[in-house]
């Protein structure tokens, strides 16, 4: 089944940004959507207003650190719809500080949602997908990926290791199921406030202000990727500002 019209995509980190964004895109593409985040009133006020405009769309709240969050989550596409098509592993944290800091909880805790949650969702939904013949797998990444600045170490060892993940599945998936990784620069999303170090908090904010793209420029390559036919496998896709350097 190629496009997007009729297929079923579940979306982590739904509230809001890229998720949020995604969500109302292929809503209005006429993707049947399962939603989940953290925060269970933003999913509501999204799926509310997904219905309102036509759209089909369920929520269920997720903590992608927490493994039966994720079962739970392609369960429920089953269950309300009957299949599941795609998996965005979009839900993702920065708390961007120097290693000197030595905010070794906050390093677990990008290594929980950031490598873990990538983790989860492959494994609630690799079987289904297998059951089911067919199958994609998306999962956001980043520039950082790519390339490693002071402050950001711990930040992008964890988006590498899902471009790792992502590459070794792929090889692994066989003719039937595809994979894709999704790698942002700068984004206008709240990215920058889940940073405790005031300086490098101040840093992204001013970065994110001079240059940052939409997260709507996000949506649009995640829903380029999942229209293309199904013996098209787009795998990797890096989304930057133009004034990047």
């Amino acid at each position: 089944m190629c496009g997007i019209k009729g297929k079923v995509v579940a979306i982590t980190g739904a509230s809001s940004g890229i998720g949020e964004a995604t969500a109302l895109l292929l809503a209005e593409r006429g993707a049947r959507l399962v939603l989940g985040a953290r925060r269970s009133e933003r999913l509501a006020e999204l799926v509310a207003r997904i219905e309102k405009a036509g759209g089909s769309a369920v929520q269920i709240r997720t903590d992608v650190t927490l493994r039966e969050d994720l079962h739970a989550m392609v369960a429920l596409a089953s269950e309300r719809f009957g299949q599941l098509d795609v998996l965005v592993s979009n839900a993702g944290v920065g708390t961007i500080s120097p290693l000197d800091d030595l905010r070794v909880e906050e390093w677990d805790h990008m290594v929980d949602v950031n490598v873990k949650g990538v983790l989860h969702g492959i494994g609630a939904a690799l079987p289904v997908f297998r059951a089911q013949g067919t199958g994609h797998f998306i999962a956001i990444a980043s520039t950082a990926a790519f390339r490693i600045v002071p402050t950001m170490a711990v930040y992008a060892g964890t988006k590498f290791a899902v471009r790792a993940i992502c590459e070794g599945l792929r090889q692994e998936a066989g003719d039937s199921l595809r994979v894709t990784t999704v790698s942002p620069g700068p984004t206008a999303t709240d990215f920058a406030e889940a940073s405790t170090n005031s300086q490098v908090r101040a840093e992204i904010t001013k970065m994110r202000d001079d240059i940052a793209i939409p997260p709507d420029a996000i949506a649009r390559a995640i829903a380029f990727a999942i229209e293309q036919p199904a013996a098209v496998d787009v795998n990797d896709i890096v989304v930057r500002p133009t004034a990047q350097s």
